[in-house]
């Protein structure tokens, strides 16, 4: 449906460029009346990290832009990280990695995971139950909080890592779960902006389940176990085959996390834009009776999306952590032949 909406409004939006506005006739565009109909350059402005944040006023021109700190850290002695003025003359820009630079300026998304955090602590502490003599919170939020946390326990982390070493790696996947779900939910609201849309901020995130992946493994099979269960349990000759294979398939999961989020989260936006940008495109006012409507839609469907990316996040990385942890138990299994175990051969499902 998501892919269909995208055909979609790129299609109309081509249609729509490709078609003379009033013919060769037409007259001259005013500077304004050309940036209204540059929708696609909007879009990506709006999508983007930029190192400045932007207060859009409402029904105007006007917009309230704060210039966010830039700053770098030399790599390399004697070199200078001062921001310079960027080639097409919009602003400045630390130097680089290839020029010594490791750049840490504050950006916009920056300012989205900041504030993400801030939630997420808030909640914690304002849903947390502080009363230990009142085992049932109070209030419709404390309520949701804690079915929320009871499911990322129990449906995900038992689920698929096991009732012995779930309970260790929840606290990870819940606070994965709200600071996921927390930057879903702000790129909603007007002026703020999604970070998950950033492929630096879920390459971090996927990072983050991988390490906890690979500790995950180490502790249970051991190392020596671990490096076993790269050669997959075949003989020595083929050794060269399948610990290339084994190593490849340790980076395609936190790709597909990768890909994953950021690709949902950076989507639905564009939909929503380029329906509200067909107004422009098409230059006629009773678009809007179509195109506000569906991007209404979108919106709604968005709010969906931001648990459901949020879940299938936080289950993967269960999943993985599972995998795992079920290593060490088909680390057993190349060691014991015929040797009947009473665990779980399915690796998302490991001490059930």
């Amino acid at each position: 449906m998501r892919k269909a909406m995208v055909l979609l409004a790129s299609l109309m939006a081509g249609m729509a460029f490709a078609a003379p506005t009033e013919g060769e006739h037409a007259a001259p565009q005013s500077h304004l009346e050309k940036e209204e109909q540059d929708v696609a350059g909007y879009i990506l402005h709006h999508v983007s990290d930029s190192n400045e944040y932007e207060f859009e006023i409402p029904l105007s021109d006007n917009h309230i832009s704060i210039h966010l700190p830039q700053f770098g850290i030399p790599l390399r002695a004697g070199v200078s990280c001062e921001p310079r003025p960027t080639p097409d003359g919009h602003g400045k820009a630390v130097p680089g990695w290839s020029e010594g630079c490791l750049d840490l300026s504050i950006t916009k998304h920056t300012v989205m995971m900041w504030l993400a955090a801030v939630l997420l602590i808030g909640s914690l502490l304002l849903f947390s139950n502080r009363d230990k003599s009142k085992l049932v919170p109070r209030g419709a939020s404390a309520n949701l909080f804690e079915m929320l946390v009871l499911f990322v326990r129990d449906e995900l982390a038992i689920k698929n890592i096991g009732k012995e070493e779930g309970p260790r790696y929840t606290p990870y996947l819940l606070t994965a779960f709200f600071f996921i779900l927390f930057m879903n939910l702000l790129g909603l609201f007007p002026w703020m902006a999604t970070a998950t849309g950033n492929i630096g901020v879920t390459v971090a995130l996927a990072v983050c389940t991988f390490v906890l992946t690979q500790i995950a493994g180490i502790r249970a099979a051991g190392l020596g176990g671990y490096l076993a269960h790269l050669t997959g349990g075949v003989a020595p000759w083929l050794w060269p085959i399948m610990i290339p294979v084994e190593v490849l398939g340790l980076f395609t999961k936190p790709f597909a996390l990768t890909i994953r989020l950021f690709a949902n989260m950076l989507a639905g936006h564009i939909v929503i834009f380029f329906l509200l940008g067909l107004i422009f495109m098409l230059g006629h006012p009773a678009v809007a009776l179509v195109s506000v409507p569906f991007a209404m839609g979108i919106y709604l469907l968005e709010l969906f999306v931001a648990f459901v990316q949020a879940y299938v996040f936080t289950m993967l990385s269960a999943l993985f952590i599972g995998m795992g942890v079920a290593m060490a138990h088909h680390h057993d299994d190349h060691g014991a032949e015929g040797k009947e175990l009473g665990h779980s051969h399915d690796h998302g499902r490991a001490h059930m």
